[in-house]
């Protein structure tokens, strides 16, 4: 069971890394060369481990069960976002370029932050997406609009330990308060915890265990922590959280986890080097293609796709 949440994070972290990076060569046929990268890296790794954990998880548990609505705060995080839209089948029902082939997967990575392709945030030109991704700090207060008079739903909602600096993602915890009962439908927030934003560490990230949780409670909710990216930890936290009025997770993984560990000296994953491009200069240095196919190759995906078989997961 937990196998199979597994893959398909290790899927959803290669077509990332592949949508901020590659421009031909997606299934690593050979060995990569500069001209297989784009010619302008844009884009954001950090958190998208991290989405990917998440995404999976709560596809696994809710599985078959249509009242689960999925809310993205860090929306900058949209090339994972995307891949999990195209694993799920969702984009290729709005545009039937983005096929669940090797085709597809070019389409995507290709056309991820190009001219006339894709945006690097979420967009309204992706499926169930009303605003643009940039725009940290409305996901739980939205979380709680889509809530209102609706009974049935269950609103899971990721929010960034950066995002929950801004004043509006502070306010929206009021809402545990304010909106609750039977009318409505069920919030269950998601905070990623990875400890810093694009050019430091967080306010949350440097809290201590029990000064986290006394924040958390002190909104109305009842903190669970998930470490890591086991999955049956994750379940068993999803689990638990069906019998509290008002959960709040708090997922900790590392910034950029299962990207570059250190460049030029330079920590990469756990620190904010990993927010954006961690590999700003694969289109021209030996060493960075060599560790950006290092990385790729991590992920295995041979084991999960094969053109004449399609996805294994």
């Amino acid at each position: 069971m937990y196998e199979k949440i597994k893959r398909r994070i290790r899927a959803a972290d290669y077509l990332t890394v592949a949508e901020l990076f590659l421009k031909s060569n997606f299934l690593l046929d050979r060995s990569l060369t500069f001209e297989d990268i784009k010619p302008r890296l844009l884009g954001h790794w950090g958190t998208c481990h991290g989405i990917n954990v998440v995404y999976a998880n709560l596809d696994f548990f809710f599985k078959n069960r249509p009242e689960l609505q999925f809310i993205l705060g860090p929306g900058h995080g949209f090339p994972a976002l995307q891949a999990n839209l195209f694993l799920d089948g969702a984009l290729e029902k709005v545009d039937a370029k983005a096929s669940r082939n090797l085709s597809g997967i070019e389409y995507i990575c290709k056309n991820f932050s190009a001219p006339g392709g894709f945006p690097s945030h979420s967009s309204p030109l992706t499926p169930g997406v009303v605003t643009e991704g940039g725009e940290l700090g409305y996901a739980l207060g939205t979380a709680y609009g889509v809530s209102l008079g609706h009974p049935e739903k269950t609103v899971a909602v990721l929010l960034g330990d950066g995002e929950m600096e801004t004043g509006t993602a502070l306010a929206s915890l009021n809402l545990s308060k304010l909106i609750s009962g039977p009318r409505n439908g069920r919030i269950l927030p998601i905070l990623h915890l990875n400890e810093y934003k694009i050019s430091g560490p967080t306010v949350l990230g440097r809290k201590s265990e029990r000064e986290l949780n006394e924040f958390v409670r002190g909104f109305g909710f009842s903190p669970l922590t998930i470490s890591g990216d086991n999955p049956e930890r994750f379940q068993f936290i999803l689990e638990k959280s069906e019998t509290l009025e008002h959960p709040f997770l708090i997922l900790k993984t590392e910034k950029g986890a299962t990207g570059p560990t250190e460049l030029d000296g330079k920590k990469i994953a756990g620190n904010y080097l990993a927010h954006q491009i961690p590999l700003p200069n694969a289109k021209s240095s030996e060493a960075e293609l060599k560790l950006l196919e290092e990385w790729l190759k991590s992920y295995k995906f041979e084991e999960l796709y094969s053109e004449g078989k399609g996805f294994n997961l």
